[in-house]
């Protein structure tokens, strides 16, 4: 069963007299549970493809859908609430707010989705837990390592409990031995159901994954699929 599925994406700006093509006619679909990887060069489109699969951005044209339903035509409110209750975000640099503590910004989301502070606190502690930071909970991040760091933004990733996982490089900063860590935590997750799509410019780290995708000049040019005994499918689109 497709999450998601994108029909001739195209995602274009104007510079001055030149038009750029960031996504390029982009067809492809995320098969639910599935841990998928999208690689490729500086410019090639992927950083973008992911801000659409996030509805953090709106294609120029093309229609995407998300478990069915055709977002790409969204009100922003609906882009919002779309984002709230079924993605959850991890990036590179945590984006976490220094001042408050590891529990305060996982629990940060559930107050815009109207949650009680004894609930939202609970639920936060529950996340933190699960990736191993019980006992950090307490702590502001600026007394955590990156890898600690990005365990909260996983946290937080997870409040709402979301079907699926977006992770833009997230282990861009981090050290080898914090960056296995955290694709154990992306593949945990994976086990229990959810869908998770990594952006990564790592071939070691989107080895990984059991299926990769890979973009050059805002298109998809490759299409790798791995199956369970570890062989693999490799479909080329060119």
């Amino acid at each position: 069963m497709d999450v998601i599925v994108l029909q001739d994406i195209m995602k274009t700006y104007v510079m001055g007299d030149t038009v750029v093509n960031a996504l390029d006619h982009v067809s492809v679909s995320f098969e639910k549970g599935v841990f998928t990887s999208i690689v490729g060069p500086s410019g090639s489109g992927k950083s973008t493809m992911m801000n659409i699969l996030g509805c953090l951005d709106r294609p120029t044209s093309g229609h995407y859908f998300l478990e069915g339903k055709d977002v790409a035509g969204y009100t922003d409110d609906e882009y919002a609430v779309t984002r709230n209750q079924k993605i959850g975000f991890v990036f590179q640099n945590f984006n976490l707010l220094a001042r408050i503590t590891a529990l305060d910004n996982v629990a940060l989301p559930l107050i815009y989705a109207g949650v009680s502070y004894s609930e939202r606190c609970e639920r936060a502690k529950k996340a933190l837990e699960s990736v191993g930071l019980g006992e950090r909970i307490m702590h502001k991040p600026n007394e955590m390592s990156g890898g600690q760091r990005q365990r909260v933004a996983i946290a937080r990733a997870l409040i709402n409990d979301p079907a699926i996982i977006m992770a833009d490089e997230p282990t861009g900063n981090l050290d080898t031995k914090s960056t296995l860590e955290i694709i154990d935590i992306f593949k945990r997750l994976n086990a229990s159901g959810k869908t998770v799509i990594m952006v990564t410019h790592e071939p070691d780290i989107a080895a990984m994954t059991r299926r990769i995708i890979t973009m050059r000049d805002g298109r998809v040019v490759d299409d790798e699929h791995k199956q369970e005994g570890g062989s693999t499918i490799v479909s080329g689109v060119c």
